[in-house]
Parts: C-alpha cells; structure tokens; sequence
C-alpha cells in the first residue's frame, strides 16, 4: 500500500520580510475582489471574506504551496450561484442554507478524493476544454457585471442581460459610469505594477470619492453595510433531498475548483522546482471548504490572480497567508464602515480586470493555428455562454471525455518500412524512402488496443493485407498497449485465426511484459511464445525473413 504523504502542521521557522509584503499585498488585492466575488455568488459580502480568511489559515496549516492563494474565486462564485438557483427554495434562508451546504459537501468531496488518492481528478478536462471554459465562464460574468457598471437592472442568461441593457441606454446612470471607467483605467495601468495591489487602490479611492460626493445617498448603489460577527460553526439546516440534491451539484463545483486550484498550483511549482503532492493539495482544499462549509463562507480554491499575485510580491513561505488573513481580519474591523460606502460600479470593475487575462482570445487563436482541438475548446466556451455555467461546466467534462474516446476508439494504422539495413521501422506515408518487404506486412497502430477500437483495427490491417496479396507474414506492433482487456486478447486470437486460415503467420512486436503474461493464460497463448512475439519490430523482422 502506498504511504500517505507527511503533514506538516504549520509553516516552519518564522515569517520573512518577503512573506510580510507578500501578505499585505495578497489582503489588499483579496478584501475587494471577495465583496466583489460575493455579488457573483449573490450573497453578503462577510460570506466571501470568511471563507477567505479561513481558507487562508486551513491551507497554510496544511497545504504545500508557498505561493497558493487558497480564498473565493469568480468561478467558483459562478457556479455556486449557478448550483443554487437550479434548486427551488421557500426563502433567502434556505438559499442560504443550500450554498453553505453546497460548500461543505464540496470539501467532503475533495477530502474522499485525496484520501482515495484521486490526485488527477483535474486530468478529466483537457487543457483546451478548461481554456474554453474559462473564456465562456469570463465572458458570463463580465456581461453580467455591465449592468453594475451602468447602474441598471438587467437579470437572465447574458444574452438577455445585454439585450435589457442596451434597451436602458437612456436609463445609464452617468455616475456610476463614470466611476466603474475610471477604476478600470486605474486597475489596468496599476497591472504593470505587480506589487502594487491594483484591486486595494480603487477600493481605497473608491470609498475616498463616495465620502466626498456622498454617493451613497442616491446617486449610486452602494455595497451596504457589511456584518462582519462571527456565528458558532454549524451544520446548514438542508432537508435529505436537497442534501441528495447538493451531492450531484457539488461534483461539477469540486472538479472546476480543483482544475483551477492545481493548474495554479502546479505552474509556481514547477517554475521554483518545488514538489508538490496532489493528493494532499486535495486534502488541503477539502479542509478548507469544510471549514468554510461551517463557517458559512463561500467555495474556495487557489486562483490564479491571487497566487500569480503572491508570488510576484515575493512570498518565502506559507506565513504570507497567514499574515494575509490576519490583516483582512484588521482591515474589516478597522475599516469595515468604510467598505459599505464603496460603489458596486467600482466592484464590478474590479471582477472585469480580475478576468480580463481569462478573456484573451490567444490561446483559443493558437488551437485554430495549430489545428488541434480547436472545436472542443470553442465548443465549450459556446456551451456556457448558451447554457449557463453549470451545464456549461458538465458539456466541458464531456467533451473532454468525448474528445478522448473518439480519439481512441479511430486509431490511426501506420504501415511501416525499413530506413535502409538499420533496424529502424517507420510510417511509410511520413518516410517514402522507408522500404517495405513484399512479403511481410508490418502495423502499428497509434492507440491501445481495448474493446472499442480492436475490431477496427483488425479489419483496417485485413483491409491493407486484401490489397497486397503477396503479403505471407504480417506483423503487429503493439507497443502502444501495455495490457490487454478480453475483448482485445479475443479479436486477437480470431485474428490470428483468420490470417492462419489464409495461410499467413502472425508475429507480435514490442510486446510489454504485462501483455505478454496475460496472453500465456489464454487461448492465445501460442502468441505469447519467442517465436511468435518479440521485443522489437526489428528482432520480429528477421524472424519473419527467416521463416519466409
């Protein structure tokens, strides 16, 4: 059995200058974007800033990442808002029952994978599908913070928020306008400057403009006063069906919050070449969910504008979280009258900037260039712009899925040759100088054999056979499959058959040791024997010449 990795109860030794900066740094940027997150989720603005502080604190304590930012993310946010209202409730209190339950099922999730040691959970969407998804995903929600920007109402799919809101033009409110562009200019300019906390600044100035124009009086909407006591942890009251409910909507929500969290992860890690275990970061963010889950706090993950945040302000150790969270703590308590008198215009145009690197076409454009999974990736985009986030997220996961099986179950065939007298064999369509033997038909095919792609594979190499009717030897690499399913050793032994019944033999190559004995156990087992089955395409070769 596989050793469960080590923990670590706190970040050793003590905090550095780096990690002081790193911390202030990460609370200036992380206070705004989690009262602006909280309108993504539609909830109170104290719900994003427990779940960051806790997340904070859970993670440090048991996370790997000095760089990991573990707090609310816009997506995450999306999709919590999203997961909610597909579940018809009585009152507000019962929605907010269903998203903090949603929360602690979501880290039940998370802490059930890690200990399964299902580290790769975020493998199951491919790099393209989740660039999709983070475009339709960015899109969503940055229509849907136009509206604030206005000052108008505009509710529904984006779509219909763009149609209502070009049908208020008239209606704009040229105050909140005016401050939603300025706080995206500020916010824009303040990105080359990467220690600056950019999303700090405007609230700053924000709340400074809304004192001295006393905005809040009507002029535009303001965030409101904001209850920052702290409640005993408890279990939300959710009814067992809902529960039954929250389960199936807690899945998509632990796989984009992983996906995410591990991408942003692993990109810092790798950079500093540091190790990381994803099965613990698994445990890590399952502790800090349940802990937020309990604390009625929102979803949490490592983001990438936090972490990317984090890192370039100069974080030694996982005490820049801890000192980010505590200075939240003072920043609320010292300053959380203020807070109320920021204008949602200037919120929203932090979540624009936030998701502005998520809106760059580039990595879609690339795919096209390259011709490579192109369509999945803009099909995933479409779907959450057509079909909202949270089936948009479970149409990503299966075009994924799909993408592979499709791939999988049409493998290409290649026919070899010989470069020369080496023992080199390669695909005579990519090398027409390679030299093929007349008499002895050599295959690879480009997928591993299993039960949806044998029979097509065979009858693709009989198809060839048919055609070159002098072949008497036929030889079938199969290096691309370390094992075998029964369906796979079954077509391969009728195969064989078919080739024997019109006189030709059947050799295997590049045959792998966990193939090779389960052929031995089998009716095939006469394929398994030295003179049958080789190493190498070359050995293979030469005992074909030989017999011929």
């Amino acid at each position: 059995m596989t050793a469960m990795p080590a923990y670590r109860a706190a970040p050793s030794g003590a905090p550095s200058i780096g990690d002081l900066i790193a911390g202030l740094s990460v609370a200036g940027l992380l206070l705004p974007e989690a009262v602006a997150y909280s309108l993504i989720a539609g909830l109170a603005p104290q719900h994003a800033i427990f779940a960051a502080v806790v997340g904070l604190l859970v993670y440090a304590a048991v996370g790997k990442s000095r760089f990991a930012v573990t707090s609310p993310t816009s997506s995450s946010a999306a999709i919590l808002a999203a997961a909610v209202a597909s579940i018809p409730v009585a009152n507000d209190s019962d929605k907010l029952a269903l998203a903090f339950g949603l929360v602690l099922f979501t880290g039940i999730i998370f802490l059930a994978a890690g200990l399964a040691r299902l580290g790769h959970l975020a493998d199951f969407i491919s790099r393209p599908v989740l660039r999709g998804f983070a475009f339709g995903l960015a899109a969503t929600i940055v229509i849907k913070q136009l509206p604030l920007i206005a000052g108008v109402t505009a509710k529904g799919d984006p779509w219909q928020v763009l149609w209502s809101l070009f049908a208020q033009v008239g209606h704009w409110n040229q105050t909140s306008l005016a401050i939603g562009a300025v706080a995206l200019i500020l916010l824009f300019s303040l990105k080359r400057f990467p220690i600056v906390p950019g999303a700090f600044v405007v609230l700053a100035l924000g709340i400074e403009a809304s004192m001295a124009g006393h905005f809040c009086d009507g002029a535009v909407v303001c965030v409101g006063s904001i209850d920052i006591a702290l409640l005993a942890p408890g279990v939300p009251s959710v009814s067992l069906e809902n529960w039954s409910r929250l389960a199936q909507l807690a899945a998509p929500l632990t796989l984009i919050i992983y996906a995410e969290s591990w991408g942003s992860m692993r990109t810092y890690a790798l950079r500093h070449g540091e190790p990381l275990d994803a099965n613990r970061e698994m445990i890590a963010l399952g502790l800090a969910n349940v802990a937020s889950g309990l604390m009625r706090g929102m979803p949490v993950g490592a983001g990438f504008s936090a972490t990317s945040a984090n890192e370039a302000a100069g974080s030694k150790s996982r005490f820049a979280g801890v000192i980010a969270a505590i200075a939240i703590v003072l920043l609320m308590a010292l300053g959380g009258r203020y807070v109320a008198l920021l204008p949602e215009s200037a919120l929203a145009a932090v979540v624009i900037a936030a998701l502005a690197h998520a809106l760059d076409p580039k990595p879609l454009v690339h795919l096209w260039r390259i011709d490579r999974d192109q369509y999945v990736a803009t099909a995933a985009a479409i779907a959450v712009l057509a079909f909202g986030v949270l089936n948009g997220m479970l149409v990503a996961v299966a075009l994924s899925l799909g993408a592979v099986i499709q791939r999988l179950s049409h493998p290409m065939v290649a026919v070899l040759g010989q470069l020369g007298d080496s023992h080199d064999f390669v695909d005579i369509k990519r090398h027409p100088e390679a030299v093929e033997h007349p008499d002895v038909g050599i295959y690879r095919p480009s997928a591993p054999m299993f039960f949806t792609n044998c029979e097509r594979i065979f009858s693709e190499i009989e198809k060839s056979i048919r055609a070159g009717s002098a072949t008497k030897v036929v030889i079938l690499s199969i290096e691309e499959s370390e094992d075998l399913d029964s369906t796979a050793v079954d077509a391969l032994g009728e195969f064989d058959g078919r080739l024997s019944a019109a006189n030709r033999t059947l050799y295997l190559a590049r045959v792998k040791d966990r193939a090779r004995e389960l052929l031995e156990h089998t009716n095939a087992r006469h394929l398994a024997t030295p003179e049958r089955s080789f190493y190498s395409v070359a050995d293979a070769f030469d005992a074909a010449r030989r017999g011929l």
